[in-house]
């Protein structure tokens, strides 16, 4: 019995319609292996956070992604499983994001006993530049960013909002400004607080002279620049944060495995289990995969 016209075009269209899913398992499978892989030659765990839709929209509406509670959540999950000794490696490309979510990480990356290093291929900005802080070692591109971490109410700069405040007479100032100058207040001292003290728990670890503290605040905190300025190398250095220049070229590839996605996928990944529990998900000798962990969404 023969294949007809009508069979082979069915046919065609399941293989077509199962491609993108035999895809979808081979790069994430390519991704597990990597990380497997570089947390056996730096004996850490490693984690990505990695936001790599910038030019996505919707209906022509920019689209972004950003750190958010769900991210904090995994993250804290990852190194709730990561043995006190065990140094964490932290992958950053992201614009930063809620302010709550960045908190939580960072407190939890300095309560981490082991040593904790950030590498930063392209852009850590904000919420981003914020859990730099919070390591023991930032390691960058020659030619990737940081960014201030100054506050921002709704579409507005804290800072920018307090400028109008003072460069107008009161009584020209409607009550919704008002309001909205005494939130940026607010919130500017509470950045500043907090940033204080991941600057103050990184000595001597990161060696932050402690008469660089209140600059480095100054720069980062106050609005001298605009939220989106990239803060360069020499400019970190000049500034008095702890930068090192020289990415393991096993970043690069990494970053070559989380291109633009065309649809949605977990912005946070890591090998889902207690970390002395790994379990090896690279193919055997003989060619059989060995079982795989289930992914964490």
């Amino acid at each position: 019995m023969g294949f007809g016209i009508g069979d082979l075009f069915w046919i065609f269209l399941l293989l077509t319609s199962l491609q993108p899913l035999w895809q979808k398992r081979q790069i994430e499978y390519r991704r597990l292996r990597a990380l497997q892989q570089f947390q056996q030659e730096r004996k850490s765990r490693v984690i990505l956070l990695i936001h790599r839709q910038e030019s996505i929209s919707f209906l022509g509406i920019p689209l972004s992604r950003y750190i958010t509670i769900e991210d904090s959540e995994q993250i804290l999950r990852a190194i709730r499983l990561t043995p006190p000794d065990v140094p964490i490696d932290l992958i950053l490309h992201t614009p930063g994001g809620l302010v709550l979510a960045t908190e939580q990480i960072a407190r939890a990356l300095i309560r981490h006993q082991a040593k904790v290093t950030v590498f930063v291929p392209h852009y850590a900005m904000s919420g981003g530049t914020m859990l730099a802080l919070a390591s023991d070692e930032i390691i960058m591109d020659a030619n990737a960013v940081l960014g201030p971490v100054d506050p921002q109410l709704g579409n507005y700069p804290a800072a920018s909002i307090l400028k109008v405040v003072e460069d107008k007479p009161i009584g020209e100032i409607d009550d919704q400004t008002l309001i909205m100058a005494d939130l940026s207040r607010k919130a500017i001292q509470q950045v500043q607080r907090f940033v204080r003290t991941l600057l103050k728990d990184s000595i001597p670890k990161q060696k932050v002279l402690p008469e660089n503290i209140e600059s480095i605040i100054e720069a980062l905190t106050t609005g001298r620049v605009t939220h989106d300025y990239p803060i360069t190398i020499e400019e970190s250095t000049e500034m008095g944060l702890p930068v090192t220049v020289g990415l393991p070229h096993f970043i690069y590839e990494l970053m070559d495995l989380y291109p633009q996605p065309q649809g949605g996928r977990p912005s946070v990944q890591y090998i889902p289990m207690p970390y002395n529990d790994l379990r090896p998900i690279l193919p055997t000798p003989k060619g059989r995969p060995l079982e795989e962990p289930n992914q964490m969404t």
